[in-house]
Order: structure tokens, then sequence, then C-alpha cells
């Protein structure tokens, strides 16, 4: 048992594992993204029909179901290599990283330079001063370590914990993407303005989430914000939340990207239509009739069309939340345009149009783990600043009446080259001695 478990160890600590995981979790990533998530049977039914084409056949709605891509983030499968890219990266981290960390943090001596690999560079000086050589190694931002005649000495240790923070910020990112997948809940509620509203329609919920039962919302208005060639800028919502006693407690306007957050719980501005009319009909009640949504050479505009008596129909033709009503025949004349509360006489019939109701689109979500996560991602990208930073070596050895230098880095060879000239030319300043010959190997 103790031999594999110590197998199983090993082959998760190995990079080409944790790499293979990384993409298949970025593959699907991209499958998630391209195909929609948490709708219905029958989106799919329509968006990705079974016909003959090569694409549709393999990727249809049938295909979809059936391998749980409609809420592929939540898939079994897709947990489990989670889970499995989670486990690789605690072992690699403790197997390989953790100790090349104490292992660059040992001074290491050496009898002869030429004692490591063939890419270290190597120098010769033909004067010893350990005392200048330490002057100058210092002079460029060396730690030193001196023993009898040999020197060791490294910078950049920095580089060398980068990747330990790599790999600690995806274990902080999976685990608070974890939190967020078992305790948090998304709902979607499409409220009318002016309604109140409870948290009701849930599309996503964690196995340990909790859906508050007591929070009462309302919108108390509902505004758009047009272009100048009457596209739609941006849509807000005034957004009020209540105490069971009544009592305010909570408001603001939100649009895309600006939602209300309260108690953790985060309303986003999502979407928005028209729904109906309010209007009066000669002499008969307030009654409340439906709009149709159409879209005309990429112009959105909706109709409903009104019986004024028994032998005459009109059309209500809106291009504008705020903007005038057109009222055609069904020859599509123009006959007049009117504003809200306005009265217009059609067909010797009073026609008095008073309110058009609109809905809009909240998401409403928690998500306990984003802070978590958001750690993650932020101590992923100052670890990768970090990483950029290079991990030299240099060993000084005392041969005789010369001097050994060998010094070996892991990235920016030239940066290097160009560090261990410095330290040369400076201990030959120090050593009062004319240029000593250099011999490079």
């Amino acid at each position: 048992m103790k031999n594999i478990a110590w197998h199983t160890f090993k082959k998760l600590s190995t990079l080409s594992l944790s790499i293979s995981l990384l993409l298949i979790i970025a593959i699907i990533s991209i499958i998630g993204t391209i195909i929609e998530q948490n709708q219905n049977t029958t989106y799919y039914q329509i968006n990705y029909p079974v016909n003959n084409q090569l694409l549709n056949s393999i990727i249809n709605w049938k295909t979809i179901m059936n391998l749980g891509l409609d809420h592929i983030y939540s898939n079994p499968c897709f947990l489990l290599i989670l889970a499995l890219f989670f486990c690789s990266l605690l072992a690699c981290t403790f197997s390989n990283q953790l100790p090349s960390l104490r292992n660059a943090r040992k001074w290491k001596f050496l009898q002869k330079a030429q004692q490591i690999n063939n890419k270290a560079h190597f120098a010769e000086l033909d004067q010893i001063s350990l005392c200048n050589m330490i002057y100058s190694l210092h002079n460029n931002g060396y730690y030193i370590f001196h023993k009898e005649r040999s020197l060791y000495a490294y910078k950049g240790l920095a580089g060398r914990i980068a990747p330990i923070f790599v790999h600690f910020s995806m274990i902080l990112t999976l685990i608070g993407s974890l939190i967020s997948l078992l305790a948090g809940f998304t709902a979607q509620e499409i409220i009318p303005e002016g309604e109140i509203f409870h948290i009701k329609n849930i599309i996503q919920s964690g196995l340990n989430s909790k859906i508050p039962d007591n929070l009462i919302g309302k919108i108390k208005d509902f505004d758009i914000k047009y272009n100048k060639d009457n596209s739609v800028q941006q849509f807000f919502s005034n957004v009020m939340i209540y105490s069971n006693q009544g009592k305010s407690i909570d408001q603001k306007h939100i649009f895309v990207n600006s939602p209300l957050i309260f108690n953790g719980i985060t309303f986003y501005q999502t979407d928005w239509k028209i729904n109906s009319i309010r209007l009066k009909i000669g002499n008969s009640q307030i009654i409340q009739q439906p709009i149709v949504k159409h879209k005309i050479n990429n112009q959105i505009l909706w109709s409903c069309k009104i019986p004024i008596d028994t032998n005459k129909n009109i059309v209500l033709i809106l291009t504008r939340l705020k903007d005038q009503i057109s009222l055609y025949d069904t020859s599509n004349n123009l006959l007049t345009s009117i504003k809200l509360d306005e009265k217009v006489v059609i067909n010797n019939t009073i026609l008095q149009i008073f309110e058009i109701m609109t809905n809009t689109g909240i998401q409403i979500k928690t998500d306990p783990g984003i802070l978590i996560t958001y750690t993650g991602f932020f101590i992923l990208m100052i670890s990768i600043i970090i990483s950029y930073i290079s991990y030299s070596q240099v060993w000084v050895t005392g041969i005789m009446q010369n001097l050994e230098i060998a010094g070996f880095t892991n990235r920016a060879t030239l940066t290097f080259e160009e560090d261990l000239i410095n330290i040369q030319e400076m201990y030959i300043k120090y050593t009062w001695l004319k240029k000593p010959n250099i011999c490079y190997k």
C-alpha cells in the first residue's frame, strides 16, 4: 500500500500531468463559453437542432443534454478534473517546488569552478584578493558566503519563490471556486416596474447554499438612455430593499456593470422588455393590452393591435420608451402620434393611453468564495511578474595565484554576462592592478 501511495503521489506531482489537466480544463471552459449554460431544453432544441449538417450532427441538443454540456461547470466529470488538478498542484508544490527553494538557499562551495555544468560562464583572474571580490559581489547585489579560499554568492532568490506562489495562487483560486459552487446560488427574476419581488426563480444553487426567504425588494422605476441613432445606450433600474417591517434599508440605481450589493447578495441588471400598455377606449374601463416586439432592418419596435369598434382596428407602434406613440390603420397609413395621457379621437371614439408597462431583468447572485478567488488571481499576477527575476549564482575559488570565477543563471543570460564583467572590472579597480588576461572558456 505504501508503494502504491508513493507511486500515485509521484505521478500526481509530475509537471506533464499538471499541464495536461490544465489544458483539459481550458478546453472545457472554452466549450462552456461557446455553449450557453443553464438554459431549458426548448432553448437547446431551437438553437442546436438535429439535421444532416456535419457540425450539427455532432453538436446538437441531444449531445448537449446527454453529456451535460448545458451545465458544464457543475458537471461531475469537470469537478473530478478540478479535484485532480488541485491534488496535482499540492503534490508538485510539496515534492518539487519547496525542496527546490530549500536547496536554492543552501550555500555550495566548489574546489574548482569547472565542477559545475557546461552551461555556466567561466573566467580566470591572475591575482587573489578575496576581500575585493567580496566587495565587488556585494556592490552588484549578491548575497555572499565565505569559506577559506572559496566564495559562493547568489541573487534573485525571489525568482525561485515565484513558481511556489503561482501554485499557491491557483490552489486559492480553485478553493474559492469550490466554495462558490457549493455555497452560492443564482436566481433570475423578470419584474414589472413598480412591483415588489422575492427570490423565487432559482436557476442554480449549491449543496450548502442558503436562499434568503425574508428578502423583499421593489423596482421603484425603470429608465432607458438612448444613443443618437435610437439604439439603447444603457438601461437603469431603481432597486429598493426592505426589511420585514417594511422599512427601506438600501437603494441604488443599478445598470450593467454597476450592481447593488446587499449582505453578500448582488443584484445585477441583465435585461429589459416592454410587456404591455394600459389604455382606455371610449367609455370602457382601463384595460391592459399585450405588446409584441419586432426587429425590422436592425431596428427594434413594438406593436399592438387595438379594436376601436366592431368594424375598425388600429395598430400602435412604439420605437422608444418615452417617445411619442404612432397610430396606424390596417393599411399602414399614419393616423396620428400621441403622448401618454393624451386623448385622441379616432372614428368618433376617444382613445387614451395611460402607461407603458416595462419589465426589468434582475440576476440575483451570491458568490461567497469571490474574495478568495480574487486573492488567488492577484497573487498569480504578482508572482508572474516576480518570476521574470533571474536567479543567478557565482562561485569564486582561489587556485594557486589565480581566482577562478564561475556563474550560472536560469534566464537573462546576456544581463548575467554583463554582471560578471562588472564584477571583474570592479575587482580590478580595487586591486590597483593593470587589466589582467581574462579568458572565457
